[in-house]
């Protein structure tokens, strides 16, 4: 019995893969659109996927191809190729821009974008994308029940950039590089000023400092130990709680006397 199922299995897949093959190679287009709806229904994308292409070659206007090509972006999408999926969405979104799905069109578009984002730790330009085509989405659309939705995601990926900014800056400090590590703390906190960790940025920039201006050549040292002083008072102002307090206030005092001693005016 178990010889005779599988040999049912393999010829019922090998007549449902050369019915597919004569549709994919028929001129009957009725017959292709039908065979793509199938296969759509059923979950078989790659060949919905191949039988709607064809369908919208030969159907570029009209409500035929405004179908297929939309199903096509779905059929990419379905099988997780976000690149082709948002390449079709994206197209859709222009070429039938009048259409009522040419909304739903522009989101799956940002949706892919977002989709194919890298994780913190590599390259953020796909991150910036994905932005910048989810604020398109808004932009075009700022009444739809969607936008509360982009907002979100928006929030997310502004957050993971806000992560990739801290920790390429704290990757000077770590490496001892406290000049570089100072202003790209700098940078960090004028990009992301509401971000949760400015006491802690500028904790790590007013140490920076302090150690660039123990480790400098005199010719430096005033110049270096005077910018130490202004980061310690803005950050004693900004932060009185702060559990770096006390050693913040160590700086200044040694800033302070280094100052004191040294400048002539």
């Amino acid at each position: 019995m178990l010889k005779y199922a599988l040999y049912f299995i393999l010829a019922s897949v090998f007549i449902s893969c050369s019915g597919y093959n004569k549709v994919l190679k028929s001129d009957d287009f009725e017959l292709k659109r039908t065979y793509a709806n199938d296969s759509y229904s059923f979950k078989q994308y790659d060949r919905s996927a191949a039988l709607y292409e064809q369908i919208y070659q030969r159907y570029s206007q009209g409500p035929v191809g405004e179908e297929a090509y939309f199903r096509l972006g779905m059929s990419y999408y379905n099988m997780k190729d976000f690149y082709l999926a948002g390449y079709y969405f994206s197209n859709f979104a222009t070429r039938f821009f009048f259409s009522t799905q040419a909304e739903e069109a522009k989101f799956l578009s940002a949706i892919c974008a977002v989709k194919v984002v890298p994780k913190t730790s590599l390259d953020q330009a796909e991150t910036h994308q994905a932005l910048q085509s989810l604020q398109e989405f808004v932009n075009q659309y700022p009444s739809s029940q969607l936008v509360d939705s982009c907002n979100r995601v928006m929030d997310r990926l502004n957050l993971q950039l806000e992560n990739k900014a801290w920790e390429n800056a704290f990757l000077y400090y770590h490496m001892e590089q406290y000049r570089g590590a100072a202003a790209a703390m700098d940078v960090f906190v004028e990009d992301y000023p509401g971000t949760k960790k400015k006491q802690e940025a500028m904790f790590i920039a007013a140490k920076s400092s302090y150690f660039l201006a123990e480790n400098s050549i005199e010719v430096k040292k005033l110049e270096r130990f005077e910018l130490l002083l202004e980061r310690c008072v803005t950050f004693a102002n900004l932060f009185p709680e702060s559990k770096h307090y006390n050693e913040i206030l160590g700086f200044r005092k040694k800033a302070e006397k280094y100052i004191s001693e040294n400048n002539k005016d």
